[in-house]
């Protein structure tokens, strides 16, 4: 039985139906359908269909990154990074990959910096300089090769087809390749790929074939890795470097490597909330911000009120100040993150707060009693986002669960496509803190934990999740694009969830907002009461000057029923949860 449940702001599909054994297929049993989300719903069939040829929810989350390379070119991607948090139901084990980009070897501390010691955001940026190395590639085939069911070319084939037999494209393609069009074609093989001959642009219902990608995917189908970090690719990669001054090279492709993480956990009332650890920010400081307010009874405050609302700013505020100082690779910095998920330290921070007024976070530092620079030393290399990131949540029938976002960084990432190969290279590089005290691209500042070195990956706001119930069984998995913004929408759903038990649906669609330190001001989206805007300027807060997106997160959900519930947020056009058929 398929159950489709419409809001205003979400698309949410149920699915719980009798399921053939993949192993047996003519002996049915019993149990929960999977489900997949994710920002585009062609790429989430895709993974339903793996889910329906006997694959597990890894193989789905694959599928589907692949899937997005060719469906969502402005995020979804070959030549980026990400996270991904991966529940495995039999061994009631949760594992965190860390697949995020590293910096070329010729990288250097300095490399954005002008000659009179100003950032140069140009190249850090929009240039081919702004390229790190890609970790998309590599990190979907470790979970593959270690987690997976089916085999590779099985869970690639369908990404190929899809490049080489053409997409349709729909509202989201083409707009934002028109409303990117002007830097997109500055770049000949960009233009080459993402343009009809003479720079006209493709309309609605228009078919995109992407010949090279497929290529380039047919290479990483039959040869794994080294379809990608070496042979062709490797070779069109690099070119492209030479060719345009970057800085990748096939040492740097060749040695770069996954790193299995341990998740970052803490326990919120009743469940365990599991998320990325560093060098993601956003799992560290998402549980921060939950210890802080875990002690406020908010529901009897009422959801988005003034009252509950500026609980929320003053927590991000003080999360965000430690974002400044405390969090880079955990591989060349000793990120202090017990301390800073530390119970006790939240309830420091919560004590500072006044209930009736808004604080200033020119007078909100960095709280813990360690000087960052200090951090540094003794850390040894360990072995030699974006607003257009996009998130994708899985769940199989066996109750394996995956978790993963990904990101070019910036819209079409640099904008410079690989010629021959057929993806877009990201601009990563300016997450990282090309000056200490300067933002980056989504207004975040850094400082020495998060400077450029070789080999080093920058911090991220990606903030893959999953919830558990008091018996230890995954409840809720979710993550979202939106640069900055990542980890407080993550934050509101699960609280509208947990705290005000709102279905999937409406706790995906509830207005949100944001606070990062600095710039300080409130961030809100439409739909949040002008009386609670009007409250919330009285008690000393400044508001965004209107109201603007945040987020779209991409939730599957296991109701008290058993049913699994796949919401896929609608801020964003052509998003969907598909149900294993």
């Amino acid at each position: 039985m398929l159950i489709v449940f419409g809001a205003t702001h979400s698309t949410v599909l149920a699915a719980e139906s009798a399921i053939i054994d993949p192993q047996s297929r003519s002996h049915p049993v019993h149990g929960r359908l999977g489900m997949v989300v994710s920002q585009e719903i062609v790429a989430s069939q895709v993974g339903a269909d793996i889910l329906s040829l006997g694959g597990n929810a890894i193989d789905a989350a694959v599928a589907t990154g692949f899937a997005l390379a060719v469906t969502l070119p402005r995020a979804g991607n070959l030549a980026g990074g990400g996270f991904m948090l991966v529940h495995l139901a039999d061994e009631n084990k949760t594992i965190a990959l860390d697949y995020r980009e590293m910096a070329p070897s010729m990288a250097s501390r300095d490399m954005f910096l002008k000659p009179n010691g100003e950032v140069d955001n140009q190249l850090a940026r929009n240039s081919i300089k702004s390229s790190g190395v890609p970790g998309t590639v590599a990190g979907l085939l470790y979970a593959h090769e270690k987690y997976g069911r089916l085999t590779l070319k099985q869970v690639i084939q369908p990404a190929i087809n899809l490049a080489a037999e053409g997409i349709r494209v729909n509202v989201d393609l083409s707009y934002s390749l028109k409303s990117r069009g002007k830097r997109l074609m500055k770049n000949p093989a960009t233009s080459s790929y993402f343009f009809k001959d003479g720079g006209s642009f493709y309309e609605l219902d228009d078919i995109l074939v992407q010949s090279d990608l497929a290529d380039t995917m047919r290479r990483i189908a039959a040869n794994g890795r080294s379809g990608f970090y070496q042979g062709k690719t490797a070779q069109l990669i690099v070119d492209e470097m030479e060719r345009s001054g970057g800085l990748i090279s096939f040492d740097d492709l060749e040695n770069y490597r996954v790193v299995e993480r341990a998740p970052v956990c803490v326990d919120f009332k009743k469940n365990e909330i599991c998320s990325m650890p560093p060098p993601s920010s956003g799992g560290i400081h998402l549980l921060q911000m939950l210890n802080i307010l875990e002690k406020w009874d908010l529901q009897s405050l009422g959801h988005n009120s003034a009252a509950y609302i500026h609980r929320l700013v003053e927590s991000m505020r003080r999360a965000y100040a430690d974002r400044s100082a405390y969090l880079g690779d955990p591989d060349f910095y000793a990120v202090p993150v017990k301390q800073i998920i530390d119970k006790r330290y939240a309830k420091k921070l919560r004590r500072q707060i006044n209930l009736k007024q808004a604080g200033s976070s020119s007078n909100v530092s960095p709280g813990l009693p360690i000087d960052p620079k200090t951090l540094v030393k003794g850390v040894k290399k360990a072995g030699a986002e974006s607003i257009e990131t996009t998130h994708i949540s899985t769940w199989d029938q066996w109750g394996n669960v995956v978790s993963t976002t990904t990101t070019l960084n910036f819209s079409f990432g640099s904008g410079i496509a690989v010629s021959g190969a057929g993806f877009l290279l990201n601009n990563e590089m300016d997450d990282f803190s090309a000056k200490p005290g300067s933002p980056n691209g989504y207004g975040l500042i850094g400082g020495v934990a998060n400077e450029i070195q070789p080999g080093k990956r920058p911090l991220s706001a990606m903030t893959p999740t999953i919830v558990f119930d008091q018996k230890g069984a995954p409840i809720l998995a979710t993550g979202s694009p939106g640069g900055s913004t990542i980890i407080t929408a993550v934050l509101q759903v699960l609280l509208n969830v947990l705290e005000f038990n709102m279905g999937i649906a409406d706790a995906t669609a509830a207005p949100r907002v944001h606070h990062q330190w600095l710039p300080d001001r409130i961030g809100y989206e439409p739909g949040i009461s002008p009386d609670t805007l009007s409250l919330l300027k009285e008690m000393g807060h400044s508001l965004d000057d209107k109201s603007r997106i945040l987020g779209a997160t991409q939730t599957v959900h296991r109701g008290p029923n058993g049913s699994t519930m796949g919401a896929s947020d609608t801020r964003r056009d052509g998003a969907g949860a598909v149900p294993q058929g």
